[in-house]
């Protein structure tokens, strides 16, 4: 498991999370349905759920869920009962698969963690959190008004918007640039780093990651 051996850059203090008495946890990737919307930037929740769900062949393969409005993938990772998903409501109504998700299964919103783009952080970023406001991003508004805002974020950057005159709903919604695709696979690999290291530690580690060397 060599590509979880290396972290280039911590920049902030990291903080701890420990998830509640339930071995249930839930991996949300955030992105809309389609195919016109596939490999665009605010999709890479989907893709980087995709590749953590690929990792593991204790998961199984993607299912739709229409009562529970997502594509589903369940499985036992050591003592520990995973669920993913990606909601199909898309992304402005991302809050109401989260929520019965979380219903169907009992778990607490600590036991959720949320995989989405954001564009205030620079692409090569990924920052990890607990808890806060949505910073802007609609998906993220829609779970905080269906369950609250104390679940984990992983924050994928994918700024600064080029040029910066261009609309940012414009700006998400198109594929990346020949030279960002390059590094996709490195993104999505760390991703999967810090969605295992939480999985098999049930800790996560709130901090700045560089997948960009």
């Amino acid at each position: 498991m060599a590509w979880l051996q290396k972290r280039p850059q911590v920049a902030l203090p990291a903080t701890y999370f420990t998830s509640g008495q339930s071995n249930t946890i839930i991996l949300v990737g955030l992105g809309n349905p389609e195919a016109k919307y596939a490999s665009t930037r605010h999709n890479i929740g989907f893709d980087c759920i995709d590749q953590f769900v690929a990792k593991f062949d204790e998961m199984s393969i993607w299912t739709e869920k229409r009562e529970l409005k997502c594509l589903l993938s369940s499985g036992r990772i050591g003592d520990v009962q995973v669920i993913a998903i990606k909601p199909t409501t898309y992304m402005n109504l991302s809050g109401d698969s989260v929520a019965l998700v979380l219903g169907y299964y009992k778990t607490n919103t600590e036991q959720v963690i949320i995989i989405h783009d954001e564009l205030d952080i620079k692409y090569g970023q990924i920052r990890t959190r607990m808890g806060g406001q949505d910073a802007g991003h609609n998906g993220v508004k829609s779970i905080i008004e269906r369950i609250g805002e104390d679940f984990g974020r992983v924050r994928i950057g994918i700024g600064p918007k080029k040029p910066a005159a261009i609309d940012s709903a414009d700006f998400v919604l198109q594929k990346f640039s020949p030279t960002e695709i390059k590094q996709l696979a490195n993104l999505k690999q760390e991703c999967t780093a810090i969605l295992s290291e939480y999985v098999f530690s049930k800790v996560l580690v709130t901090d700045t990651r560089s997948f960009i060397v």
